[in-house]
């Protein structure tokens, strides 16, 4: 019986690098793992006994590589509002409340990241 791959080996190793670039947010309770011929799965919210919360599976490095810019943007905004004192605002709202010296410093993260992991930013 011939076991179905779920993503390429081009695109797993595209999704190799996204995934090292955001080694990072291993810090907040996200994990990216390569689980073959699946693809790559990003597990996040550890609670021990249960384990993860979350579990979301991707085969596309651009896929990837979105989401977790996405979740490195929004942990720096929450850790940013918890400094600013700001309760209840929406992650656009706080964004426009930084200095744009502080936004053009998180955009260009996302470039960082871009570049590290060897992939168009769209």
């Amino acid at each position: 019986m011939d076991k179905k791959a779920y993503i390429t080996e081009e695109e797993r190793e595209k999704c190799r690098r996204v995934a090292d670039a955001f080694a990072e947010l291993e810090d907040v309770d996200v994990v990216v793992v390569d689980v073959g011929r699946y693809g790559f799965v990003k597990l996040q919210y550890y609670t021990p006994p249960t384990g993860f919360e979350n579990d979301f599976t991707f085969t596309d490095s651009q896929a990837l590589f979105n989401d977790l810019w996405e979740e490195w943007l929004y942990t720096q905004l929450i850790m940013l509002a918890r400094k600013m004192k700001i309760e209840d605002i929406d992650y656009d709202d706080i964004f426009r409340q930084l200095p744009e010296e502080k936004q053009n410093e998180l955009m260009g993260r996302k470039r960082h990241f871009a570049e590290a992991a060897g992939v168009e930013i769209k």
